[in-house]
C-alpha cells in the first residue's frame, strides 16, 4: 500500500475533545484506528488518540476513493481525517464523543501496522510479561495514557508550588561517589580512572546539604534515584523524589510545606480535600497499635496487649510468653465469624508461621457462646477480661500472637491487612500519617550490636544527646514518614549541622575517623565553614501517582518500568557488551561458577 502524506494537512482538534458544540464544523483529527465496522454501504471508524476517541462514518455521500480508503483500514493502522462533526443517528453513553461523529470528505492513511500482539483495550487480559515486552503498544491503552498525562498535571503542579514558596530547582550530579545509604549502589566504571567507580545516587542527600551550606535556603528537585535492591509492587530500582530541602527551619516548618504541597495537590488533581494538620503518631505508638511504621489507618483493628491478663494463665504458651519477656497481643477481625472459617484460620496460620510466628491462637464466635483454641486452660474471668479487652462480641474473630516483641507486631501487622482486605472493609479515602520519633538504633541480635537506623546526618532528638554513647536504646531520632493509605511517601529528617556532634553520630555507628572522612569528609569539611539549621524530605513521585491514579503497581505509572529481576523486557536492558568496551574500561567479566 502506497502511504499518504501529510502535505501541509494540519490536526485541528484533538479525537476526544470534539462536542455537540463542533457540530456543522470542517475538522482534521489523527490517531489509530480501534476498529473498523464494513457494514456494506456503511463504514464506521472508531479513531482513537491520547484524548479519546471519536467515530468517523463512510456512506453513500461518501466520495468513492475515500469510501474504498475506509475499507482498507484496520485495527493500529495510522489515519488522519478531515471532514463535517453532525449527530449520530445512534448515541454511544459509554464515550464522551458518543453524540456526535464526523462525516468525513478526506481521509490519508499514514501508517499500516500488523496484527498487534494482543488487543488495545483498557481492560485487556493479555498477561504482563507480553505487554511489557511490547510496552510502546501497551502504553497506548487508555488507562496508562490517562496515569501517564495524570503523573505530567502532578509534576506541573509539584514544580509551580515550590517555586511559588520559593524553592529553587536546582540539578545534582547522577554520577557520583559511593557513599553506604542503605542499599546496594549501582556503581558505573571509569573510562579514565581505571580501576575507580562512579554510583549512580540513591538519593541527592549530601548535595543537597552542600547547597543549604551554599546559601541557596530552599531546594527542590524532581530527582532520579537508583537502587540495586529486590523489587515489589511499589519499588523499582530507578524511581523519581520529590527531593526537597529548607535552611534556618525547624521539623514543624517542613511538615508545613510539605502538608500545603499535599493539600494543593490533591484539590487541583482529584478535588478532593485533605484536611489539615494531617495527623501525627509516634513510631511507638503506630507499632503498638498497628505493627507497622506505616500503617493503614483507613480502618480500625487495632492491637491490643493481653499480656496482664494471661500472665497467670493455665494456657502454657501465653504464660511461658511473658516471663521470657515476650509479649501476648491480639486483634479482633470485626464481624468475621462467617468469612473466617476454621479452614480460613489454618491458612491465616500457615501465613503467620510464614512471617515468624510459632502459632496463631484464635476466638472465633459464632453461637452463643465463642469457640476458643485455647479455652480450656483458661478461667471464665481471664476469657472475660480478653473479650472486654479487645471489644469481642458475637460475629467476631480474635487472632492471638505470643513471641517476642517484635515478631508479634510484625505477625499481627500482616494479618491485620490480610484481614482487612479479605473482609473488603478498606474505605476508598485517602489517610495521610506523619510517623515521627523513630529510634536512632536498632538492636542487632545476630551481630550484639546497634545498627543505625537512618543515613548519619539525621539529628538526635535534642533530648536524646546525652545517651548518644552509653545507652543506644534511648536516642531517637528528630526523623519523620509521611505514609498514606499504609505506603511510605517520604522519609525526612533534621540533619546534623554541629561538626562534634557529628563525628560522635560517627563513632556511634561504628565508623573510623579516617573512614568517616573517605566517606564523608567532602561534607563534614564544609560543616567547618558556617552551616545554617537545615532540614528536608523526599517524596516518592511514582508511589505517590501510583496511589492518585488508584493503581496497583507502580509499573502503571512509569513508562518504561522494570520486572522483578530488574531487567526491561521491551529494550533488553541488561545486555552483554561487547569486548572492546570491557577493555576500555578495563574491566574483565568472570565465568559464574556453579554452586
Amino acid at each position: 500500500m502506497q502511504l499518504d502524506r501529510m502535505n501541509g494537512v494540519k490536526r485541528t482538534h484533538y479525537c476526544g475533545t470534539l462536542t455537540k458544540e463542533n457540530i456543522g464544523e470542517k475538522i482534521t483529527v489523527c490517531g489509530w484506528v480501534q476498529r473498523q465496522r464494513d457494514l456494506g454501504g456503511l463504514i464506521f471508524v472508531d479513531l482513537r488518540d491520547r484524548s479519546g476517541i471519536i467515530q468517523l462514518a463512510f456512506d453513500d455521500n461518501t466520495e468513492k476513493a475515500v469510501f474504498d480508503k475506509a475499507g482498507l483500514l484496520k485495527s493500529e493502522y495510522v489515519a488522519m481525517a478531515t471532514g463535517i462533526v453532525r449527530m449520530r443517528s445512534s448515541i454511544n453513553p459509554d464515550i464522551p464523543t458518543g453524540e456526535i461523529e464526523v462525516e468525513v470528505t478526506e481521509l490519508k492513511i499514514l501508517g499500516e501496522s500488523q496484527t498487534p500482539p494482543f488487543e488495545i483495550l483498557t481492560n485487556t487480559t493479555a498477561n504482563e510479561e507480553l505487554r511489557l515486552k511490547y510496552r510502546y503498544l501497551d502504553l497506548r491503552r487508555a488507562n496508562l495514557q490517562n496515569n501517564i498525562m495524570m503523573r505530567h498535571r502532578i509534576t506541573k503542579i509539584t514544580r509551580d508550588y515550590f517555586d511559588e514558596n520559593g524553592f529553587l530547582e536546582i540539578e545534582t550530579p547522577t554520577l557520583i561517589k559511593s557513599t553506604p545509604e542503605g542499599a546496594r549502589d549501582y556503581l558505573v566504571p571509569s573510562r579514565i580512572h581505571k580501576g575507580s567507580f562512579f554510583a549512580l545516587p540513591q538519593s541527592p542527600q549530601m548535595y543537597k546539604q552542600i547547597l543549604m551550606l551554599s546559601g541557596f535556603d530552599r531546594y527542590m528537585q524532581l530527582a532520579r534515584c537508583y537502587r540495586d535492591e529486590d523489587l515489589r509492587a511499589d519499588r523499582q530500582p530507578e524511581f523519581t523524589q520529590v527531593d526537597l530541602e529548607m535552611s534556618f527551619v525547624e521539623r514543624e516548618d517542613v511538615f508545613a510545606i510539605a502538608e500545603g504541597y499535599m493539600k494543593r495537590l490533591f484539590k487541583e488533581v482529584l478535588d478532593v480535600d485533605i484536611p489539615l494538620p494531617l495527623p501525627r503518631l509516634t513510631y511507638t505508638q503506630a507499632m503498638n497499635d498497628y505493627g507497622s511504621d506505616k500503617p493503614d489507618t483507613r480502618f480500625d483493628m487495632k492491637i491490643k496487649d493481653i499480656s496482664d491478663i494471661v500472665e497467670n494463665c493455665g494456657f502454657g504458651v501465653f504464660a511461658d510468653t511473658v516471663k521470657s519477656g515476650g509479649t501476648v497481643r491480639a486483634i479482633n477481625a470485626k464481624a468475621a465469624a462467617e468469612v473466617y472459617t476454621r479452614k480460613e484460620i489454618d491458612k491465616l496460620t500457615e501465613e503467620a508461621k510464614g512471617i515468624g510466628a510459632k502459632g496463631l491462637a484464635f476466638i472465633r464466635w459464632v453461637e452463643d457462646a465463642p469457640a476458643c483454641s485455647f479455652a480450656k486452660f483458661m478461667t471464665e474471668d481471664e476469657m472475660a477480661a480478653i473479650y472486654e479487652r479487645t471489644g469481642a462480641e458475637k460475629g467476631d474473630v480474635i487472632l492471638i500472637v505470643a513471641d517476642r516483641k517484635k515478631t508479634v507486631l510484625s505477625v499481627l501487622g500482616a494479618l491485620r491487612l490480610t484481614v482487612a482486605k479479605r473482609l473488603n472493609i478498606i474505605p476508598e479515602q485517602y489517610n495521610f500519617l506523619w510517623i515521627t520519633e523513630f529510634p536512632f538504633f536498632e538492636y542487632n541480635e545476630e551481630t550484639g550490636g546497634w545498627d543505625a537506623m537512618h543515613h548519619p546526618f539525621t539529628s538526635p532528638l535534642d533530648e536524646c544527646i546525652p545517651y548518644l554513647d552509653s545507652e543506644p536504646e534511648k536516642v531517637f531520632a528528630n526523623a519523620y514518614d509521611l505514609v498514606l493509605n499504609g505506603i511510605e511517601l517520604s522519609s525526612g529528617s533534621i540533619r546534623i549541622t554541629d561538626p562534634d556532634l557529628q563525628k560522635r553520630m560517627f563513632t556511634a555507628l561504628g565508623l573510623s575517623d579516617e573512614e568517616a572522612e573517605q566517606k564523608f569528609g567532602f561534607l563534614t569539611g564544609a560543616f567547618k565553614y558556617g552551616a545554617p539549621p537545615h532540614g528536608g524530605m523526599g517524596i516518592g513521585l511514582d508511589r505517590l501517582c501510583m496511589l492518585m491514579t488508584g493503581s496497583e503497581s507502580l509499573r502503571d505509572v512509569v513508562a518504561f518500568p522494570k520486572v522483578a529481576n530488574s531487567s526491561e523486557l521491551m529494550s533488553g536492558a541488561p545486555a552483554e557488551v561487547d569486548s572492546k568496551q570491557l577493555d576500555d574500561l578495563a574491566i574483565a567479566v568472570m565465568e559464574k561458577k556453579e554452586d
